[in-house]
């Protein structure tokens, strides 16, 4: 199962709804900025689960915009499943891959002046993730009501880890006059092992 079948399998198990409400509460819930779901794979994922006996539909006269919609819940197969695919190690045992490290990687390519633009453009976007994610928490505290549950904690941790990007950044754009090539640059030699 990808990651937007456990998501959709998680929200239904909380109550039964149909697409069209799942991907309000996804958007809600913002949770597109960790799961990256979109609204078609919603309606995929839901055929898919479906398919495999992981929710259930029942038709529903609950008043919609256009035809009765079915209304999806999570089956005990579902609840099975997911339980098992949370026990995965990948889930513990994987390294992000920053765009924005590329891009410093590479950076002492870049033409004159592009180092600092882009420092600042990275600034000013932390700056607005920072603000965000705090509205984010505010909302999540009001709605949970204590600083102990999973999205209290995780984002929180979005915001820590924004804010000490933050701080480093700060100390990169003071150290950028000292910036300058490999002293003792090292390079492979030989044939690559097979």
């Amino acid at each position: 199962m990808t990651t937007p079948d456990l998501v959709l399998l998680s929200l239904l198990a909380e109550r039964p709804m149909h697409g069209y409400q799942a991907n309000l509460e996804l958007e809600r819930r913002e949770i597109r900025d960790w799961a990256n779901l979109s609204r078609p794979q919603v309606y995929y994922s839901l055929e898919k689960l479906a398919r495999a006996g992981l929710i259930r539909t029942t038709e529903t006269g609950e008043a919609a915009e256009g035809p009765e919609r079915s209304t999806f819940e999570t089956s005990a197969k579902g609840r099975a499943a997911l339980a098992k695919a949370l026990e995965r190690e990948e889930w513990t045992a994987q390294r992000e891959r920053p765009p924005f490290l590329t891009w410093m990687a590479l950076s002492w390519q870049a033409r004159p002046g592009v180092f600092e633009k882009q420092l600042e453009r990275r600034r000013e976007f932390l700056e607005m993730e920072i603000t965000r994610e705090k509205e984010v928490l505010a909302s999540i505290l009001k709605e949970v009501g204590h600083p102990h549950h999973e999205a209290v904690w995780m984002v929180s941790l979005v915001v820590e880890q924004f804010e000490t990007e933050s701080k480093w950044l700060k100390r990169v754009r003071q150290e950028m006059k000292l910036r300058g090539p490999a002293k003792n640059p090292e390079y492979a030699e030989g044939e690559e092992k097979q």
